[in-house]
């Protein structure tokens, strides 16, 4: 997908939802354990109540991992549906890859090939040669661990250093190795203070935004300093907060009414 067939989605739908895709047999309505593959069942209905009201999904690879090769199954499958029933829907595999560059290039392979993914996640932390053979295929996209969410992104990527803190370092540097069409960069909402540099240093990329939600990231403080005008220039992530908006029959209803919810916040910034 193309950074215009993603901005024509987002004005169309009038909405910058990621729905995260991360299933856990420990937390599905119990009665879908009865289904031959309840991964894929679960994630079947959460799909169809909440395509209307977002314009991406984004599968973490290591929930379909942890199963072994019944969970690489269910992983395959979910993408295959999400590509035949809802093509037009930007699909991010979220992997956070990084190795050398050989290495690179048979993952690049694996999840745009083979997955069919639009993007992948990776971390840049090995350097150039390490990102670049994902830059490789035309209408694909990488997206850079920049400023993550978590508690412990003040380990490095807030660390001042010698001249400026790690993420920005990464932002300025790793900027040169693709475009604004073919790199997009993660950059955590419980960050959204920080969201006006990082528009300084990258201001016409998209930035992935996990953190809304269950980790307390605020939709409109990100919106505020985050958005390029015109091209919105987010996708903002939700996994927990709406897959698991119940545990009951009623779990793929509820999920859809909780991406609908943050679906109408957004519009007032596509205004």
């Amino acid at each position: 997908m193309t950074r215009a067939e993603l901005i024509n989605e987002i004005k169309t739908k009038k909405t910058f939802l990621c729905v995260g895709l991360d299933p856990d047999i420990d937390k599905l309505p119990k009665y879908l354990l009865e289904e031959d593959d309840p991964i894929y069942e679960f994630n079947r209905q959460i799909i169809d109540a909440t395509a209307p009201y977002c314009v991406a999904f984004k599968p973490n690879t290591a929930f379909y991992e942890a199963y072994g090769l019944s969970g690489l199954t269910s992983l395959e499958k979910t993408i295959k549906y999400i590509k035949q029933e809802y093509p037009n829907h930007f699909l991010i595999a979220d992997a956070k890859r990084g190795d050398i560059g050989n290495t690179s290039s048979m993952y690049a392979k694996a999840f745009f090939n083979r997955l069919h993914a639009d993007a992948i996640t990776v971390a840049p932390y090995m350097g150039s040669d390490s990102v670049k053979p994902f830059l490789e295929f035309d209408g694909k996209w990488a997206i850079v661990l920049a400023l993550t969410s978590n508690e412990g992104a003040k380990d490095f990527q807030l660390d001042e250093g010698k001249t400026e803190a790690l993420y920005k370092h990464v932002l300025r540097t790793s900027s040169q190795w693709g475009t604004d069409e073919n790199m997009m960069y993660v950059v955590g909402a419980t960050k959204a203070n920080m969201f006006a540099e990082v528009r300084t240093i990258v201001p016409n990329h998209f930035l992935l935004v996990p953190g809304v939600g269950a980790q307390g990231g605020d939709l409109d403080d990100v919106c505020k300093h985050g958005i390029i005008k015109n091209d919105i220039g987010l996708l903002i992530n939700s996994s927990r907060a709406i897959i698991y908006a119940s545990n009951g029959e009623d779990f793929a209803e509820a999920a859809g009414l909780e991406a609908k919810k943050m679906a109408e916040q957004m519009k007032a910034y596509l205004a």
